[in-house]
């Protein structure tokens, strides 16, 4: 998740402010592991562009802001799986997604992972086959089913090789 989507998630989920910036129920920064700078230079763009504005309590989404974490949230469908971690590993999936279909390539490795599919490289993954169904239909619709190889593999993978 990226430092924007992490500032207004939190915006969103939270209402505690010391000296206007948001703390969990401890008091303690919810952003410290970031620099002062990249805070500062996100929230301005983020200001700039009408998602945030700074009230009495501190930074607050605006009406924009949310219909962002929203379109954010329902941009790419989410799938189920009967995958278990026993269960062989004999699809080997590569990929190439250019880097204008970031969030898609995002999606697809998380739900690689959600698949119980292990990673050789950032962009080979072998895991339990068949993909679902309605997982690859879905991956035709958002164009990526060009950019993704499958192939069955005669033996199952064993990782700890």
């Amino acid at each position: 998740m990226s430092l924007v989507e992490e500032i207004l998630r939190e915006l969103w989920n939270t209402s505690l402010s010391y000296k206007g910036a948001k703390v969990n129920l401890f008091g303690i920064p919810k952003f410290k592991s970031y620099s002062y700078g990249s805070m500062r230079s996100t929230l301005s763009r983020l200001h700039k562009k009408g998602v945030i504005n700074m009230g009495d309590k501190g930074w607050y989404l605006t009406p924009a802001g949310k219909r962002y974490i929203k379109r954010k949230e329902n941009s790419l469908q989410q799938f189920g799986h009967n995958f278990t971690k026993e269960t062989p590993k004999n699809l080997m999936v590569m990929f190439d997604v250019p880097e204008t279909k970031k969030a898609e390539r995002e999606w697809l490795r998380w739900h690689l992972k959600k698949f119980n599919y292990e990673m050789i490289q950032k962009s080979v993954w072998v895991g339990p086959s068949p993909l679902p169904k309605e997982f690859m239909d879905y991956v035709s619709k958002i164009k990526l089913k060009e950019s993704i190889k499958t192939f069955k593999l005669t033996k199952s993978y064993n990782i700890s090789r």
